[in-house]
């Protein structure tokens, strides 16, 4: 269960999704999954993330994603205080990088 959450979690969905091979077909199955404003709301929230893990400040993050303060505010909240889930994504990231 996770910490944050009170109800018990099913795996399946997410052993769907390590299962995806491609960026499209991740992109395909959450199509499928999700509505088109839920995509958006989510990339949005992981770009935001992405700013705020590359240092950038509130008003340039609202200025480069158009998210509002209070979305940007949410997320650096996850960020300070989460599970921990942006970091292993943005660490294995990088790590590709290099």
């Amino acid at each position: 269960m996770n910490k944050h959450n009170k109800k018990p979690r099913s795996e399946a969905m997410y052993k769907a999704i390590l299962s995806l091979k491609t960026v499209d077909e991740c992109m395909k199955f959450f199509d499928d999954l999700c509505t088109v404003s839920e995509i958006l709301a989510m990339e949005q929230r992981y770009q935001v993330a992405s700013c705020l893990d590359d240092g950038m400040i509130y008003t340039d993050i609202l200025s480069e994603t158009g998210a509002s303060s209070a979305t940007i505010s949410r997320v650096n909240r996850s960020l300070q205080y989460g599970s921990g889930g942006y970091e292993i994504v943005f660490s294995r990231i990088k790590g590709n990088r290099e």
